[in-house]
């Protein structure tokens, strides 16, 4: 006899619990993905945005790129930011993060 007669003539393996238990583990890979990964994300970008609606101006910021500089001027899309006695730069408003602010403030304590 061959090897592939001897695989054929075995009788199947009957799984006892009829494949519920890969279901359950892939629901649990995907609550576990939520809860780590996609809902701290969600959260942190939530409060990104709340942050770019609160601006006020003369509120001292930093920018994605580093640039320290005072809100002289909001617009819908953009800031007018000044950065040193008579330079003013135009930025888009999502460069700036509240991260940033809270870094700034510590800064000053210091």
């Amino acid at each position: 006899m061959n090897v592939l007669t001897v695989f054929l003539l075995q009788a199947p393996v009957a799984n006892p619990n009829g494949g519920s238990m890969m279901w359950i583990m892939l629901i649990a890979m995907f609550a576990i993905m939520y809860f780590f990964m996609i809902r701290p994300q969600n959260k942190k970008q939530k409060e990104i945005a709340n942050f770019r609606k609160s601006l006020q101006l003369n509120q001292r910021v930093v920018t994605a790129g580093g640039i320290y500089g005072v809100i002289k001027e909001i617009n819908d899309s953009d800031v007018l930011l000044e950065v040193d006695k008579n330079v003013k730069i135009r930025i888009d408003k999502n460069s700036i993060y509240a991260a940033a602010a809270d870094a700034n403030s510590s800064q000053q304590a210091k």
